[in-house]
């Protein structure tokens, strides 16, 4: 609870200003050039626009970055967004955060950075050179300038405080947050597990730690018979000042706002003879600074057009999914269809049994009107039939009338009666055909 009470105490009479020339962020990390503004790398270090990669993953590779100017301030605050990647379970050698008094080396012994170094080391530690299996681990180291670093003992005896955190391959940037005020040293970490920026917790703090006025700020990294990448997305300096610091420094804070804004004009001088120069040397690519930043923004026309679009798109879907359902359905009755038409042709291909019953007849319906016209082309053909029987009679008849007695020859009246008693038997018998065959087309 008493510490509660102090860091809230403290937190509430802290002044924070961010520091621009202690730090660098993407995008535009890097220049067209390759430097990075305020700070200087080397080594095997590459800086893009968007990351500083101190270390590639390759066997035996160092590299650094430091900043230009010391620190003028006593207190600060660093956070530090980095990447340690690499393809095997095991990775090597790890990325270190230095506060010195005087610039390390690129290529250095420790951590990429020079050893014997006097001021503050926070080292993030990835390979296990005393098999303890304590690795990946965060320490701070403080060191005056006199003592070698033991890398076979991890400087486990050298070490103010840590703690065991694992910082590698992980599916969010991991970031550490260094804070140092009022002597004591505060360490927070992020293991990269979320995308949320306040899932901070606390790795160490030490107290009674007294650090090096106007040190350099650097980030270093190495490999060594294991190799990660070691990226560093940004570097954020923050400097804390007390209530004290902030009222006795009104006269000096007003004289650097006025050295700010000279810098600023003169800057914005700068830029725009940068701009001018542009457009002279590329007038095709000029444009109108009225309209420079219409295409990126839509009207009011051009979002009703694309909400009309997508609302006719959803309704092309949903009618290509009904087309798709009838489809099935059509596809599912066929199928029906034909099964019964199957069972019908089998059943009226199976022969009667004996002593089986008759199968059940057909229900009578109503004639349709194809049954209606196939019933009128059959008369037709009877009448047709008729006219050309009755010719046949009439030359039957003028033969029996020259070649046979009168009392034996057939009369031409009782022949005609044989003759249509018969086309009326035959008519019948296909009315009663074309009605079965289209009561069993019906049913199906």
């Amino acid at each position: 609870v008493i510490l509660c009470v102090l860091v809230c105490v403290n937190t509430q009479s802290v002044h924070r200003r961010f520091e621009y020339k202690y730090s660098f962020k993407p995008p535009y990390l890097a220049q067209k050039d390759g430097s990075v503004p305020f700070w200087e790398y080397g080594g095997n270090a590459i800086a893009s626009g968007e990351s500083v990669r101190l270390a590639p993953s390759l066997r035996s590779q160092k590299g650094a970055i430091w900043s230009k100017q010391p620190l003028n301030f006593d207190w600060w605050e660093i956070d530090i967004m980095f990447k340690v990647t690499g393809r095997g379970r095991i990775g090597a050698d790890g990325l270190a955060f230095w506060y010195t008094t005087q610039r390390g080396e690129y290529t250095g012994e420790v951590f990429g950075s020079s050893d014997r170094w006097n001021g503050l080391a926070v080292i993030f530690d990835s390979f296990d050179n005393d098999n303890k299996h304590n690795n990946p681990y965060i320490m701070a180291v403080l060191n005056d300038g006199t003592k070698v670093f033991d890398h076979k003992s991890d400087g486990s005896q050298q070490l103010l405080s840590g703690c065991l955190r694992d910082f590698r391959n992980k599916p969010f940037p991991t970031r550490a947050r260094i804070e140092y005020y009022l002597n004591t040293l505060t360490v927070y970490f992020h293991n990269g597990m979320t995308n949320n920026e306040a899932d901070y917790e606390l790795c160490f703090r030490a107290e009674n730690v007294v650090l090096p006025r106007g040190g350099y700020l650097g980030l270093s990294a190495a490999t060594g018979g294991l190799a990660d990448d070691h990226d560093v997305i940004h570097l954020l300096t923050t400097s804390l000042h007390t209530q004290q610091q902030t009222g006795s420094g009104q006269q000096m804070s007003s004289d650097e706002q006025q050295k700010l804004s000279q810098e600023y004009q003169e800057y914005q001088k700068k830029l725009e003879q940068q701009k001018e120069e542009y457009r002279k040397e590329h007038p095709d690519e000029v444009r109108d600074k009225d309209g420079e930043f219409d295409d990126w923004f839509e009207s009011d026309a051009q979002r009703e057009l694309r909400q009309i679009f997508q609302g006719q798109t959803q309704i092309h879907d949903i009618l290509r999914g009904l087309n798709k359902k009838v489809d099935e359905v059509i596809g599912k009755q066929m199928n029906s269809l034909s099964m019964l038409t199957a069972v019908y042709s089998h059943t009226q291909g199976q022969p009667l049994q004996p002593g089986a019953a008759p199968p059940a007849q057909m229900p009578a319906l109503p004639i349709g009107r194809h049954d209606w016209d196939a019933l009128v082309a059959n008369n037709q053909i009877m009448i047709n039939t008729i006219a050309e029987l009755k010719i046949s009679a009439g030359g039957v008849q003028a033969q029996a009338m020259s070649g046979c007695p009168e009392p034996s020859c057939v009369s031409f009246t009782g022949l005609l009666l044989v003759v249509a008693a018969q086309l009326i038997l035959m008519l019948f018998y296909a009315i009663y055909k074309e009605r079965k065959e289209a009561q069993a087309k019906k049913f199906f």
